[in-house]
């Protein structure tokens, strides 16, 4: 098989894999309040320990522009936040309002989590052994919780599971897109991945921390929200762990 059409294909299974991630919405349906509030604690919790691991991973390659990634992220996601919110008649479909706002911000930092992760398959594969494919098997694992905390925050907020899986598949296809060029122009790509993984978790710390945990806390009590985000935390992390045994 040619290597390049070997990277695309490697990428394209890991953004595809993200659309597992809503499937335990066909079962779970009804909500009410206080399990929405629930919802938004776990996908916070993800988001909090992928946006940790994304900067470890960073930092590793690059301490300083990793940091510099991750001003950069929290002066995008609050500027487009104070952009998008001008916008009273804005909607995605038949949801308005502050629910739009945050569905769309959610998937557009994922998208920019998924192009950080699509420049590492990239670099993965044109390194050295094995470490293409073992990284496209970790991000791909990787990716399902992803697109559960995406369902979190769209599905109690009126889209529907075949959306939701849509709009998680669609997050990840800057992966197949970037890891070509990272893969045929590695050297020009390397230097920035730390820049874009720092970005990516700047982005979700502020969206975490801005949006979903003071929405969580409007109808639960503040314990059970702390828990859940901790539980999210250390189940992503166990994953992680889990991942890195085999």
């Amino acid at each position: 098989m040619d290597p390049v059409f070997a990277v695309f294909v490697a990428a394209l299974v890991t953004a595809l894999a993200t659309g597992l991630g809503p499937l335990p919405f066909l079962i779970w349906r009804s909500m009410t309040p206080k399990a929405v509030s629930v919802c938004n604690g776990i996908a916070a919790g993800l988001m909090i320990a992928a946006s940790f691991s994304l900067l470890q991973e960073g930092a590793d390659l690059g301490p300083i522009r990793t940091i510099f990634g991750l001003i950069g992220g929290l002066l995008f996601i609050a500027l487009s936040h104070k952009l998008i919110e001008r916008r009273e008649d804005f909607h995605i479909r038949e949801i308005r309002g502050a629910d739009a706002i945050k569905m769309l911000m959610i998937v557009g930092i994922m998208t920019l989590h998924s192009a950080a992760e699509g420049v590492g398959v990239g670099v993965a594969f044109a390194g050295e052994d094995n470490l293409g494919g073992f990284i496209t098997a970790a991000i791909a694992v990787h990716n399902i919780p992803e697109g559960l905390a995406i369902a979190l925050v769209l599905v109690p907020r009126g889209a529907r599971v075949w959306q939701a899986m849509g709009w998680s598949v669609f997050s990840s296809l800057p992966q197949p897109v970037l890891a070509v060029p990272s893969f045929m122009f590695v050297a020009y790509f390397t230097p920035f991945l730390p820049v874009g993984l720092g970005l990516a978790a700047g982005a979700m710390i502020w969206m975490t921390l801005s949006e979903l945990i003071p929405e969580a806390l409007e109808n639960a009590a503040s314990p059970m929200i702390a828990s859940a985000v901790t539980m999210s935390i250390a189940g992503m992390l166990l994953f992680e762990l889990m991942l890195r045994a085999f």
